[in-house]
């Protein structure tokens, strides 16, 4: 920072201290999460790397296209679930790092589809951004132009993605970059916004011939269209590729039976079974290997080999098993419901928040080994990591949704979201309050506060972030409307701890966020105006699209739910309406009147199509289930 004429030493080093703050405060809101912790996080839940698991993949031509021809900027590996793509990644990155000249960047990111923080385009080029700039720290000036005209807010409204593109690209001209090397792990873990991450990744080569890619993800035809605009790539198929994936896996197998054998005691010939077993029927799935171990860990090693056959091959076999254990248990209850929560979240919840949306036992609630316990119970669908709870894999996510929705979600998913949302108001109401960290001194910085041991947050967390949300998704159900109403318990909610809701927000540094609920919250409870008289009756369409409403009005309205624009009245009626409701398809809607009718009308065409008459006093409600509709 050069002097200014006249300025004197000690306002130059004032300034030189106000720029370093300004630089500093611009990092640190730029990192929303640092892609080195989720690497080790990473390596840490899968039991380590294993040399021999990814060494081959750096001999092979594609790999070595990528690494010497310098027209070949993108290297796509693609496999099924459970190949071992992550943990791959993380070998390639290691291998890189020693092998590369110091002066090269290398960067990457992990997608996690069940995670909200790393599941979007923007976070990956937020967080590929914050590495780039930890490297090479001159870039951030890039950032602070318009970091400077908006703060944090740059990285987290509505546009963060257009202007995170914009500092991207002005990076990768930037003649004093260095050579660089940008890795993203399961792009199709990327829930939001993956296309715009994908042309992203195509259009970069033409700005910067020192920028190269490595991708992975599932042999998904929507990433491979979005790839093939880049040219030339090298792609690397993993089941093309079998002879070595399997080498790697039996390599992997070797070490698990070693740690198998040591701590059960196995003899030669229970070593061997289970060697030979896992040997012929992984098929090349890492994750099947890892998920059977597990379960064999609390096998004794006299009855091992007996128990072997239990676990066929197959990822979606050995989850089915899982689910037919947890039947069997006298628990089986409370291990849906944390199955279906965990399913459903938006970040993985903590042991702390557990309790919040799932009955445990009293003694339980603050027990960690009770909890750990608990979650146990599980079988292998889940892991804990320093009290967090998240899946073993994606694919453990994937078969609960598909295949065992049923059991974990009986009333639907609907349900599961109204019981986080309205569990989440109740636990914020009972701990939120005016100056929860007993600070005592309203002005103080957020950089001075100190996170108190016990947190008083650290069970409401989830719910202060996120508990809009899931109202949100459970805007279908007719029981929301009373939560809804003047003197529901969103209404009672704002109104007595919105003061305190801000203020835990802002202690765990996610104001913003609050200001983007309260914003949603607000366009999605617009007033839907125009009856004249009382409305007494609301209902979502089952595909979010339409709201209707009936009213003492004698008149029936069919409402954009995205935009609060009146589509119709509908007239007829001669009593007041009291009961409305969409038929499940969405295409036809049934109004109940004083007038001891039913009519049916079309939602589409806005015509009625039946009166139904008989009824002898007001129809006040509608209930069917598996209905067919004959007319």
């Amino acid at each position: 920072m050069p002097f200014r004429y006249g300025e004197g030493m000690a306002n130059a080093f004032k300034r030189l201290e106000e720029e370093i703050d300004k630089f500093n405060k611009c990092f640190q809101d730029l990192r929303l999460n640092d892609p080195r912790d989720d690497k080790t996080r990473i390596e840490d839940t899968k039991g380590g790397l294993l040399g021999g698991s990814y060494y081959w993949v750096l001999e092979t031509s594609k790999f070595q296209q990528w690494r010497n021809n310098p027209q070949t900027w993108l290297l796509w590996i693609k496999g099924d679930p459970g190949k071992g793509k992550t943990m791959l990644l993380c070998g390639i990155i290691n291998e890189l790092k020693k092998s590369m000249p110091k002066s090269t960047l290398l960067l990457f990111f992990f997608c996690q589809a069940t995670d909200s923080r790393i599941n979007n385009a923007t976070a990956v080029l937020r967080g590929l951004i914050y590495l780039l700039v930890n490297e090479q720290l001159s870039l951030l000036s890039h950032v602070r132009k318009k970091y400077e005209q908006t703060g944090k807010a740059l990285f987290e409204d509505a546009n963060a993605w257009v202007a995170l593109c914009e500092i991207f690209a002005n990076i990768l001209q930037d003649p004093n970059l260095n050579n660089t090397c940008l890795i993203v792990d399961a792009l199709d873990e990327c829930a939001v916004d993956l296309p715009k991450l994908l042309d992203l990744i195509v259009q970069t080569s033409p700005i910067s011939p020192r920028i190269k890619w490595i991708v992975s993800s599932r042999n998904w035809p929507s990433i491979e269209k979005g790839l093939n605009k880049a040219t030339p790539k090298a792609s690397l198929h993993l089941e093309l590729n079998e002879k070595s994936v399997s080498a790697a896996v039996n390599t992997y197998i070797q070490s698990k039976v070693d740690f198998l054998a040591t701590q059960n005691e196995y003899d030669n010939d229970a070593r061997g079974a289970v060697q030979s077993y896992l040997s012929a029927n992984a098929n090349g799935t890492f994750l099947w290997v890892a998920l059977v171990c597990q379960e064999l860990a609390s096998i004794l090693g006299w009855e091992v080999e007996e128990m072997l056959s239990a676990f066929p091959p197959g990822l979606d076999a050995v989850y089915m098993r899982m689910m037919e254990q947890i039947r069997t248990l006298r628990a089986a209850k409370r291990c849906n419901s944390i199955l279906a929560i965990v399913s459903i979240v938006y970040r993985p919840i903590t042991l702390d928040e557990l309790p919040s949306f799932v009955d445990v036992p009293p003694r339980s609630s603050s027990n960690y080994k009770a909890l750990a316990e608990i979650i146990g119970l599980c079988g292998s669908f889940l892991t804990l990591r320093e009290r967090t709870i998240s899946f073993v894999h994606q694919s453990a996510r994937d078969f609960l949704i598909k295949e065992a929705s049923n059991e974990i979600f009986p009333s639907g998913i609907d349900d599961i979201n109204h019981a986080i949302f309205s569990r989440s108001l109740h636990v914020m109401s009972r701990t939120l309050r005016r100056d929860v960290y007993s600070l005592r001194a309203p002005g103080i910085s957020i950089d001075q506060v100190k996170q108190p041991d016990p947190d008083p947050l650290a069970a409401i967390r989830y719910s202060c972030l996120y508990w809009v949300d899931h109202l949100l998704n459970c805007q279908t159900r007719d029981d929301i409307i009373p939560d809804l109403k003047d003197s529901g318990s969103v209404y009672n909610f704002l109104r007595q701890y919105f003061l305190y809701w801000l203020e835990a927000l802002s202690l765990m540094r996610s104001l913003s966020s609050g200001i983007a609920m309260t914003t949603k919250l607000e366009v999605w409870l617009q007033t839907l105006e125009g009856h004249t008289g009382p409305v007494e009756s609301v209902a979502f369409s089952p595909n979010s699209k339409q709201v209707v409403s009936g009213s003492d009005d004698r008149t029936v309205r069919l409402w954009d739910a995205a935009t609060g624009a009146l589509q119709q009245t509908l007239e007829g009626h001669t009593g007041g309406v009291t009961s409305v409701a969409f038929l499940p398809d969405s295409k036809q809607v049934m109004s109940g009147s004083d007038d001891r009718t039913v009519r049916l009308w079309d939602a589409v065409t806005k015509a009625l199509q039946r009166t139904l008459e008989g009824h002898t006093g007001p129809v006040r409600a509608f209930f069917w289930e598996n209905v067919i509709v004959l007319f």
